[in-house]
């Protein structure tokens, strides 16, 4: 998971995530998140797993297809899509 990628996995995770929220799932200090989201130092490869695995389990999938990258999130049971 990239830092771009956890900060786009918070916003369309339903409900929204926070940083701190984020922090807190994860058993992280709100510091770690803050810090790898914006690139700032390096965070532990277990940090960094312990984020992705509390973001998937609200629903977040990461892509990696080739040289790109995503995340998408799974519907609601009872959310409609127009296509």
């Amino acid at each position: 998971m990239s830092p771009g990628q956890c900060a786009a996995a918070r916003n369309l995770a339903l409900p929204q995530i926070s940083q701190v929220e984020l922090a807190d799932l994860a058993g992280l200090g709100e510091k770690t998140v803050r810090r790898f989201e914006g690139g700032e130092a390096y965070v532990s490869d277990d940090a960094v797993m312990a984020m992705k695995r509390a973001l998937e389990k609200r629903g977040i999938i990461f892509t990696k297809e080739g040289r790109m990258i995503g995340v998408q999130r799974r519907m609601a049971p009872d959310e409609r899509v127009l296509d």
